[in-house]
């Protein structure tokens, strides 16, 4: 199994989530577009479905998503193929069909992501142990008082969790036991290294050292 960090952003680095029905329906798309088969349900704006891990029609899932973010104008996803060009195809269809949802409702044409999704392969010990933990950490950008995460700078630990606890938009809440959007995830392969996630973020946050995977960081 190879692990790949995905991430775009809106054109002109704009906001491509304007508020949370945006956001849902990206989550929505998230587990609608993960399918060999063509979306059965086309409709632009149509109303996302949370009942996700409900949903028992037969799938043929082309990707599975070990983690993921959504920030106001990029999103992060964490990917492995089920099937032979599985990231291509699932990425194709998620950025064709949010934009096409995104630009209906607003009443705008165009392109809205940059370009093509980034794609970085995870092929190091030191990327795989940091990257799941960046991912959950972006939305600390959103507090003034981390927003110098990155080069290690966070006033109140304990502040900056409760903050990534509240943030709904990410896969940390699964991650640490509480049922978010638990059915567009596969936490195996991270669960088996961080028995106890929480502790892994809380140790995180006060020994952030980005030096070994800087390069590899496609923000």
């Amino acid at each position: 199994m190879e692990l790949f960090h995905a991430l775009n952003r809106g054109v002109d680095k704009r906001t491509i989530f304007l508020d949370n029905q945006d956001r849902a329906r990206f989550v929505h798309d998230m587990y609608e577009f993960n399918d060999t088969k063509l979306a059965s349900n086309t409709r632009r704006n149509a109303a996302p479905m949370f009942g996700l891990r409900n949903r028992t029609l037969e799938r043929e899932i082309i990707v599975d998503i070990h983690g993921w973010c959504l920030m106001d104008n990029h999103y992060h996803l964490l990917l492995s193929e089920r099937v032979e060009n599985g990231i291509s195809f699932f990425l194709r269809k998620l950025n064709v069909g949010y934009a096409n949802y995104f630009n209906e409702r607003y009443k705008r044409q165009g392109t809205l992501f940059q370009g093509r999704t980034k794609k970085i392969h995870v092929n190091s010990e030191a990327y795989f142990l940091h990257i799941l933990n960046y991912i959950h950490l972006n939305p600390l950008d959103l507090r003034r008082d981390c927003k110098n995460w990155r080069l290690g700078h966070i006033r109140g630990a304990d502040a900056a969790l409760t903050h990534l606890e509240k943030y709904r938009w990410s896969s940390y809440r699964d991650y640490c036991g509480k049922k978010n959007f638990p059915s567009i995830l596969t936490k195996d392969l991270f669960s088996s290294v961080f028995k106890d996630y929480q502790r892994e973020v809380r140790e995180h946050l006060r020994s952030i050292d980005l030096t070994t995977v800087k390069p590899f960081l496609l923000e």
